[in-house]
């Protein structure tokens, strides 16, 4: 099944200000704010799409999504999930025993040890809970940033950070939110624009409107009233 929607606050000038990242100019702030009610009224639906009912499965897929579609990792993930019901099976069995349900993926050997060796952390020593922590995510195979702030916003409703995929970086560069290529970089530039409660909700209407819209080859950009505003590809 499909995450629950995130509801989020609107943005405020305040709630930014104290959120960290990088320090921004009030007209930075407010302009970011205008693209956010801008997305937000154009996609109010807008979530992970990640398939998954447990912490856990959400945390698994989103290893698997590294250089791969949601599509492709939603097609995947039912009969994994299926076979290893829990952190534990997942933890007992053995990267040769989940291989085969994510041989559709790329690089799927090297995920599934990172699966398995997450999931023997995740076991041994978080007592088959999903950590909470951003520095205790970090610690398991296969998590970085991105993959702990989707974890951390989606499951538990904490805003850590941002979750800046290739659709979040190359929207944040042609909006004028950053400068940078480096996703850490990218991200540390959102925070400082954002208020931290719409940081999840952030990720998830950039990637809508990256995958409909202001694609990366940007044929529709001048045809959209939110590029034309915002966009530079426009």
């Amino acid at each position: 099944m499909k995450s629950k929607v995130i509801k989020s606050k609107p943005a405020s000038t305040s709630s930014t200000q104290k959120s960290g990242g990088r320090k921004k100019s009030t007209a930075a702030v407010a302009r970011a704010q205008r693209l956010f009610t801008a997305l937000r009224t154009r996609y109010p639906n807008a979530h992970c799409e990640l398939n998954w009912s447990k912490p856990h499965e959400l945390l698994i897929a989103t290893i698997l999504s590294a250089q791969s579609t949601d599509v492709g990792v939603n097609k995947a993930t039912p009969a994994l999930f299926a076979k290893f019901p829990t952190p534990y099976d997942f933890a007992k069995a053995s990267p040769a025993a989940i291989e085969p349900f994510v041989k559709t993926l790329n690089f799927w050997r090297n995920k599934a040890k990172a699966v398995h060796e997450s999931m023997r952390v995740v076991t041994e020593q978080f007592n088959g809970e999903v950590p909470r922590t951003m520095d205790q995510l970090l610690t398991l195979r296969g998590v970085a940033r991105k993959t702990a702030n989707v974890v951390l916003g989606n499951v538990f409703h904490m805003n850590e950070g941002v979750v800046v995929d290739t659709h979040v970086g190359r929207l944040a560069r042609r909006m004028g939110l950053s400068k940078h290529d480096d996703p850490v970089d990218v991200e540390m530039d959102l925070m400082g624009l954002f208020a931290r409660e719409n940081w999840c909700v952030l990720s998830h209407l950039l990637i809508c409107h990256g995958r409909s819209v202001c694609k990366a080859r940007g044929e529709l950009c001048s045809q959209d009233r939110i590029c034309k505003s915002f966009c530079s590809n426009a």
